[in-house]
């Protein structure tokens, strides 16, 4: 964090004094900018590349950084509103709208403006990621005979043979895919096995991301409520009956946003629903790896415990290491694996071998489990302290459920509470919130927010942002 705000800042002071230079005159070397401002070289190069990419400036190897001349007129600008007709042309006839809505998944991959504290954040902050085991995993895996040669479509034989270890139960490698990154592996699940117009059954409030990308298929998401221990049978079993569906997608252990894990005696009752109705249950495991220190032994994915063929798993690095470090696994049996691959191969052709070989380098390395081991700890630190600010600063807001697992708190605001006022209250405060009516495939029961406490730098950042948030609701309620 340190090192990114130093780059904000030179690159900002930079920006300042470039009219003291002409057109293609040549700015203070690198080593001058670093003893004039006291940063390292590697600040001075970022910022000199974020000007370079802005165009303000032209470096050259081995000469140095020179002001950009400046640009010829831009010729005219064309004419594009024949597109609207274009896009929309016989919208009628289509199942479902063209367009898609992605916001709800933009709030939480945007980053906030500077200074802004992103308690809306979907990723662990720089500091918790293993940022050091990544590099060093990358670097290994460039040196592994074949690295950079193509791999095979379902996926290194290694890296399936460890997910299929880490889900459990009878799955085997043959029976995994490795995947770009747990979106991707949904998308092409949900693409398999519903045809354009069908339901499909979704947990409510669930992951806008996962909406985003029914509607994107075509699908038609219908809400079944969750409470404290997940998704309700019966209601679940209704859902079916009147709808037809014959897919449901759930998050069983820390679910997004709630945090609820599917307690015992509904697991075997949902794969038993799902069974009966002839539908596919897709299991979303997104956070498995990030279990808080006092969660206890955690229940088997819902795959392991399925011998017929009714799970479709996703599981996924990218929550435990880097929004870059894009490796998941989709594991499924029977003839519906066949379907997967095929859409997997059209739509990707397949993961670049070298990240695979890097994810197969990290999670056989000794850095491993000490990493796991470490966000263990801090996110149940980070969990307790916005816990403790908000009860002592923000009362008002109910906090119904204290998670042991994953990275973020579901809160309830007071009834008629404008949600859309106080994000906004909110950022003006210098505190970015994720609004709940997104998580909900219909109208929501009442107002909520979703607050991260894994995208900040640490207890300070949560406590000040509570600060914030208090100020904002001062304002709006």
């Amino acid at each position: 964090m340190q090192e990114r705000s130093s780059v904000d800042e030179l690159a900002e002071q930079l920006r300042r004094e470039l009219d003291r230079y002409s057109p293609g005159g040549k700015l203070p070397s690198s080593r001058v900018l670093v003893d004039r401002f006291r940063v390292s070289p590697v600040t001075v190069s970022r910022a000199l590349a974020r000007l370079a990419a802005e165009g303000l400036v032209v470096t050259r190897p081995g000469a140095g950084a020179f002001r950009a001349r400046a640009r010829t007129a831009a010729t005219a600008t064309g004419d594009t509103s024949w597109q609207e007709v274009a896009l929309s042309a016989d919208g009628a006839a289509d199942l479902v709208p063209r367009s898609v809505d992605a916001s709800g998944v933009l709030v939480s991959l945007a980053a906030p403006p500077p200074g802004v504290i992103e308690f809306n954040g979907g990723y662990l902050h720089p500091s918790l990621q293993p940022e050091r085991a990544m590099s060093a995993a990358l670097a290994r895996a460039g040196r592994r005979p074949g690295a950079w040669g193509r791999p095979p479509t379902e996926g290194l034989p290694d890296l399936r043979e460890w997910f299929a270890r880490t889900i459990g139960g009878a799955v085997t490698a043959a029976e995994v895919l490795i995947t770009a990154g747990g979106q991707s592996a949904l998308t092409t699940a949900l693409r398999a096995l519903a045809p354009p117009g069908a339901p499909v059954l979704v947990e409510s409030p669930t992951y806008p991301g996962m909406l985003a990308i029914a509607r994107s298929a075509g699908l038609r998401p219908v809400p079944v409520p969750v409470d404290a221990d997940g998704v309700k049978p019966a209601l679940l079993a209704d859902a079916f009956r009147a709808t037809g569906a014959r897919v449901f997608v759930c998050q069983p252990l820390f679910q997004n946003p709630t945090g609820a894990v599917l307690a015992p005696d509904r697991r075997g009752e949902v794969l038993r629903i799902a069974r009966e109705a002839g539908a596919f249950v897709v299991e979303d495991d997104f956070v498995r790896r990030l279990v808080h220190e006092d969660a206890g032994p955690l229940p088997r994915p819902l795959a392991a415990d399925d011998p017929d063929g009714v799970v479709v798993h996703v599981s996924s690095l990218t929550k435990a290491t880097s929004p870059s470090f894009r490796v998941s696994a989709l594991a499924a049996r029977g003839p519906v694996l066949q379907r997967l691959r095929a859409i997997q191969i059209v739509d990707t052709f397949f993961v670049p071998r070298p990240l695979q070989e890097a994810a197969l380098e990290l999670v056989g390395s000794p850095a491993w489990p000490r990493h796991l081991r470490s966000i263990s700890t801090e996110l149940k630190a980070r969990r307790d302290t916005m816990t403790t600010a908000l009860r002592l600063g923000l009362p008002e807001l109910s906090l119904p459920h204290v998670p042991s697992g994953g990275y973020h708190l579901w809160l309830r605001l007071p009834d008629g509470t404008a949600e859309t006022a106080l994000t906004t209250a909110a950022l003006r405060a210098g505190v970015a919130i994720t609004p709940g009516r997104p998580y909900f495939s219909a109208e929501p029961p009442a107002g909520h927010l979703r607050l991260s406490f894994a995208a900040v730098a640490g207890p300070q950042e949560i406590q000040e942002g509570v600060r914030r948030l208090r100020t904002a609701c001062e304002e709006v309620l």
